[in-house]
């Protein structure tokens, strides 16, 4: 049993929602009349769908009108056709104390007792119009609530889900992962202070967890969540009752004024590894305000809004699915405007071999307190060991590369053209297992899927960039550069992989054994150890600037040219190195960002906290200026120009490491 409320009942009814033998579920309104006994009314009868433990467990009607979303026991949700019209009613003439007659409504004449069972039967027997199987796992689906456009899930498996109805179907846009520890997760209030309080059991504890403060607010010792319990809180008091030992125990707690204030929020709790510009948003009344994700060893990647005029950061969002550290940060390309602000996806990787892939959606909100509402949609996600996950007795067996790392992203630019006219988007990675692998990304269909690797370098990779080579003529050519612990850059024709890949994925449906990239067709060696930033840049040439710099401080800028050669059957592709420059101790420390601004102009960043612009002459690198940066422990830097009022043309970048920094 389980009540729920609903839109156009009077003050004194509300819905309830009973489940019997083999999967029935009635739906009651229900009043209550003082003095008599409550006059029901059956509206619904629904079947749920074939499992062990066939009962719903929680239900809400939604606001749009003729829907009714429940959970059940199995953690699926289940969305069900509901009418308002009247039903079949079941009332009693006698008083609280005397006897009853039910009587049906319309009638007026007297009724057995089995009349609600005859009235059920008359009622269709309604299927559910959508359903997430297994959506919270096993231990079921413990609350389901609507708050303004969108519909919340929490379960027993430590997580809540955020949910849109699209047409009549559900559709989960992203989870949440409130804080570490906290498995059984019970039921979520919104507070008028803009504050999302996740209540559940943390071990025997019950716990009130706020999502605006990132703590624990209450954590009350009760045995568990195996039990009848109830909170309330009010501006004055807060109280919990539950049940332990056959008694009923009440925990009461008058409010206290908060004395702690907030000097300046935080991003993360730990360094952040990597960060993106998806853009600007211009809104109303405010300045254009910068975009930015960055990610961090904390786990977690954050969607963060940044105002040049106050030089206030408001994070927009927060993304928790990730395991491990948050290590490489990708977007599929410029994040252009979309209909009302910025859409793009957005790809996340790090720790435990495990890549994470968002659709954004950025536009200006004027009443909101950071002036930007995004919407986070999760699309993907891909593990390389998903399949140990589901091995029977995998405790006896040892498990392949336990620690793989992804270490940077790029997608792969303009897949989607006559030639590939499937609509996959294509991603390479570098990972610390010493391979290169690329994965092909069904937006529409939700996959990710691992389509082809090579383990040529043999050690750790640290840097992937992907660019795109066009001749007047039309032909196509889809290059990886490649860059290890060795100092060794590797450059690789891969626009075979990918139609190869993209012609598998379509006729296995979204399934395929990884394909080999085969040999590179360059290898240089730019370093004596490891690169840790890489950058391509076109020329107007049609030829490419390749600048790396290393962890012992050098940096290197080659020029290569791409040509294709070969018959009418099959054409092959070369490239040339036509010059070569390095600057040795370019830094003191590593560099760990470089970025080729102009054919003649070069940005490079390092740990020893320096920002130098170089210009590239004849065989030379020479220093033009040096800004210091106050982020210790660079980690990363993303560039982007801006065109002035006045029409001259500003470079701005965003530095990350020990915080953030904009210049």
């Amino acid at each position: 049993l389980s009540w729920a409320t609903r839109s156009g009942l009077p003050p004194a009814s509300a819905a309830l929602l009973a489940s019997g033998p083999d999967g029935e579920m009635l739906w009651l309104d229900v009043t209550h009349r003082p003095g008599q006994e409550p006059s029901v009314q059956l509206m619904g009868h629904y079947v749920l769908p074939p499992c062990k433990q066939r009962w719903h467990t929680c239900a809400a009607f939604l606001p749009q009108g003729g829907l009714l979303v429940c959970g059940d026991r199995r953690g699926s949700l289940l969305l069900f056709p509901c009418s308002s019209s009247p039903g079949w009613a079941v009332e009693s003439t006698g008083t609280a104390n005397g006897g009853t007659s039910p009587v049906h409504k319309n009638s007026g004449g007297s009724l057995e007792p089995s009349c609600l069972a005859r009235r059920r039967a008359l009622l269709p027997l309604e299927a559910p119009l959508s359903m997430l199987f297994g959506l919270h796992g096993k231990m079921g689906v413990t609350s389901v609530i609507c708050h303004g456009d969108y519909i919340y899930s929490t379960g027993r498996d430590g997580i809540y889900r955020q949910l849109r109805l699209q047409g009549q179907q559900l559709e989960v846009l992203r989870k949440h992962r409130p804080c570490k520890g906290l498995q059984w997760i019970e039921e979520l209030r919104f507070t008028q202070d803009g504050d999302l309080l996740v209540l559940g059991f943390h071990a025997d504890n019950f716990v009130v967890w706020s999502s605006k403060m990132g703590e624990n607010l209450h954590c009350i010792p009760c045995g568990g969540g195996h039990r009848s319990w109830s909170y309330c809180s009010s501006p004055s008091a807060e109280v919990f009752a539950f049940i332990k030992c056959g008694d009923v125990m009440l925990y009461h707690r008058e409010t206290e004024p908060c004395e702690q204030q907030v000097l300046l929020a935080s991003l993360h709790g730990r360094e952040i590894s990597c960060v993106r510009r998806l853009g600007a948003v211009e809104v109303p009344g405010h300045a254009a305000l910068n975009v930015f994700v960055t990610g961090s060893e904390d786990t977690t990647a954050c969607i963060l809004a940044l105002s040049e005029h106050t030089r206030a950061v408001v994070p927009l969002a927060r993304l928790s699915d990730h395991i491990s550290s948050v290590r490489a940060l990708a977007l599929s390309g410029p994040a252009g405007p979309g209909g009302e602000g910025l859409s793009t996806l957005l790809f996340s990787a790090g720790g435990r071999a495990q890549i994470e892939c968002y659709r954004l959606l950025c536009a200006g909100d004027p009443a909101s307190e950071s002036a930007v509402a995004c919407q986070v949609i999760h699309v993907a996600s891909h593990r390389l060991d998903e399949h140990w996950e589901r091995k029977k007795n995998r405790h006896k067996l040892v498990k392949m590369d336990p620690e793989t790392r992804y270490m940077s992203l790029s997608v792969v630019p303009g897949t989607t053209t006559e030639q590939l006219p499937a609509p996959w988007k294509f991603l390479t990675a570098a990972c610390s297992d010493g391979s290169v692998r690329v994965f092909g990304l069904l937006e529409a269909a939700r996959k990710l899927v691992l389509v082809a690797e090579s383990f040529h370098h043999q050690r750790c990779v640290l840097k992937v960039e992907t660019f795109l080579h066009a001749q007047a003529a039309g032909e196509r050519r889809h290059l990886l550069c490649s860059a290890a612990t060795d100092g060794g850059i590797a450059f690789w024709d891969i626009t075979g992989t990918i139609t190869d890949a993209t012609d598998a994925l379509h006729k296995a449906q979204g399934e395929m054994q990884p394909l080999d990239l085969g040999a590179p067709l360059l290898t240089i060696m730019a370093h004596s150890c490891g690169v840790n930033s890489l950058h391509v840049h076109k020329t107007p040439e049609g030829q490419y600037l390749v600048a790396s710099g290393s962890d012992d401080g050098s940096i290197h800028v080659c020029l290569l040219e791409v040509t294709l050669i070969g018959g009418e059957t099959a054409t092959e592709t070369c490239l040339h190195v036509l010059e070569r420059v390095a600057r040795p101790c370019a830094h003191a420390a590593h560099v760990t960002g470089i970025r080729v601004l102009q054919p003649d102009l070069l940005l490079s960043a390092s740990v020893d906290q320096r920002l130098t612009l170089w210009r590239r002459g004849s065989g030379e690198l020479e220093a033009l200026s040096t800004t210091f940066f106050h982020v210790p422990d660079l980690a990363e830097m993303d560039c982007w120009e801006v065109a002035e009022a006045r029409g001259e043309l500003s470079y701005y970048c965003v530095l990350c490491g020990q915080g953030l920094e904009m210049l």
